[in-house]
């Protein structure tokens, strides 16, 4: 059967009915509704529902409005104490009721997003064999991925749109985690449906299992991944080629996000296959990207060009070098030269500022700074390089709490009166400082923003926003664009657009701020997903003819249209 006649899943399809409007035709009927999550309405189905589906006798006489279960759903969630509990309680939610979930999610997203994302994935991903319930997505490891074929087509859904996959080696700051690294690929796809309007049945969660460096995983009898050692080399790269492979096949209109990979392999993944299957990596391009919007909105509100700045990256690891190179394009978009942003963009690991003489990673090349330029500093050290570049910007991408300590913001504050201060490590607590010390520390100078969302904070009679430069804002849009423009590949000039489109969504909406509040992530989206469409069709990359006739009003109605919402369909035979 070719995918042209395939239901979009095995147990429903979505039709349109000659009025214009969206009903589903379920291929299953009675038990079996109440027991698929995009399926399920609860006491939501209709009486004629019920009768006409062998609902009957099953569920509870009251017929009640999405809005009252909302209403139900929040008040439980709130009863949940400590944010695990809360995630978890989401999490079997969405596992149960899928347009409930949704639904309570676009309707609470500021209050939530920190639940089902960061900062508190981090303890799910950490207990993730301990909260398991139910299976959701795909699972491949070295005891299936010879039959990974077969294993994509037990999957349920038939047109697959965007696929996260992880092989949970790098997850946010916390390192290699196993199997538990789903709950980072689950927790991303809940974004993309909410913040990108991918609906739910397109979306893919993917753990790839090539085992742990981890002995305490290894040894645990109630870890749930496989139980050797991480492959490697030629073994590893068999692997991920299968699973590409296998994924072209069974869905050939799929983007794979590639997400929390360990900074060597994430560089080789996706030079490998960016041009194989369209891809990206969230960690090293989504997160350039949303920095390089914040930092254009942090510079916009001092009155100066990024051009301008002298911009010290802490952490060269696959978000720190993802941020170097965004922040090097924005400045040769400026006008400045090779050599002039050579003097103007430094990068530093833990042992120091990244000079072209020293030995290192081969990705980690390209961001070295020539050793004649800082021949005469007293230090390269963080604290040195501030001093000795006269840096402007401070970006933490380093993963170690506390780096960004008072000398070092005062040293940056001694270089301007308005010192941008960016720790961006996730989670929380592995952020390279607090907000409140930074704004205590320059008397409320600095331009503050983070990776896990801060309150605002009280300085000097001021209320202090601090701007969460969340990938949230970026991956999405992103994603959704690539989608809708049916793209061969993803550019690097479609991934710096997306940021540009960010900052300029920030301006037009929030001016004082460096990013815009994260309930505001789907509108902040649909502006992304226009920018990266015009970019894809000036790229040549867009395959998706329509797109290509649209203006510029008719191509943001276009995305607005496709942009699905969480509210249950009439059923139909």
């Amino acid at each position: 059967m070719s995918h042209k006649t395939l239901p979009l899943t095995d147990h429903y399809d979505v039709k349109r009915g000659e009025d214009g409007h969206r009903y589903l035709r379920p291929l299953v009927r009675g038990f079996n509704l109440t027991r698929i999550p995009l399926l399920n309405k609860g006491t939501a189905f209709t009486a004629e529902e019920r009768e006409a589906h062998g609902l009957d006798g099953l569920l509870a006489p009251q017929v009640d409005s999405l809005e009252v279960l909302i209403e139900r759903a929040y008040r439980e969630f709130s009863k949940r104490g400590a944010a695990l509990e809360k995630h978890v309680y989401l999490r079997n939610l969405q596992d149960r009721n899928e347009v409930l979930f949704y639904a309570l999610l676009s309707h609470h997203v500021e209050e939530m997003l920190p639940i089902v994302y960061t900062p508190t994935v981090g303890d799910a991903v950490k207990k993730f064999s301990q909260i398991y319930r139910y299976p959701r997505g795909l699972t491949l490891s070295t005891r299936t991925i010879e039959r990974a074929e077969q294993a994509l087509a037990n999957v349920p859904l038939n047109d697959v749109r965007i696929i996260v996959a992880t092989d949970s080696s790098a997850i946010l700051g916390i390192g290699d985690q196993g199997f538990g690294g789903m709950a980072i690929s689950i927790g991303k796809l809940s974004l993309y449906t909410v913040a990108g309007g991918v609906g739910p049945d397109k979306t893919l969660p993917v753990e790839l299992d090539v085992g742990t460096g981890r002995a305490d995983l290894r040894e645990d009898p109630h870890y749930l991944g496989v139980k050797h050692e991480r492959l490697t080399g030629e073994e590893y790269f068999a692997f991920i080629d299968k699973f590409v492979e296998a994924t072209i096949q069974r869905y050939p209109k799929a983007i794979i996000q590639w997400e929390d990979f360990s900074k060597d392999a994430a560089f080789e993944v996706l030079a490998r296959y960016r041009k194989v299957v369209p891809s990206f990596n969230d960690d090293i391009q989504g997160t350039g990207a949303v920095v390089l919007a914040g930092v254009l909105n942090a510079c916009r509100i001092k009155g100066e060009a990024l051009k301008d700045q002298v911009v010290v990256v802490h952490g060269a690891g696959a978000g720190g070098a993802g941020v170097a190179a965004a922040i090097r394009e924005g400045m040769h978009r400026e006008g400045l030269s090779p050599d002039e942003i050579a003097r103007r963009v430094f990068v530093l690991d833990s042992r120091g500022l990244l000079t072209d003489d020293r030995s290192m990673e081969a990705y980690k090349q390209a961001l070295a700074t020539p050793r004649a330029l800082v021949s005469g500093w007293s230090g390269t050290d963080l604290l040195g390089v501030v001093r000795e570049a006269k840096a402007t910007v401070l970006l933490g991408l380093s993963g170690v709490p506390g780096t960004f300590d008072e000398d070092i913001v005062k040293a940056a504050l001694a270089n301007t009166p308005r010192p941008l201060v960016f720790p961006l490590s996730n989670p929380t607590a592995h952020s390279e400082a607090l907000p409140e010390d930074i704004l205590r520390w320059t008397d409320g100078a600095a331009i503050v923003a983070t990776g896990s969302p801060f309150a605002p904070v009280e300085h000097g009679g001021q209320t202090h926003e601090i701007g969460q430069g969340n990938n949230a804002f970026i991956f999405p849009g992103l994603g959704f664009g690539a989608i809708l423009a049916r793209v061969r590949e993803i550019t690097d000039e479609m991934v710096t657009e997306a940021a540009y489109a960010l900052a300029d969504y920030t301006q037009a909406h929030h001016p004082g701020r460096t990013y815009p509040p994260v309930n505001e992530l789907s509108q902040a989206s649909v502006q992304v997903a226009v920018a990266v469409i015009k970019q894809a069709i000036k790229d040549g990359v867009a395959t998706e003819f329509s797109v290509r006739r649209l203006s510029d009003g008719e191509l943001r109605a276009f995305v607005e249209r496709k942009f699905w919402e969480p509210k249950f369909l009439p059923y139909h035979s």
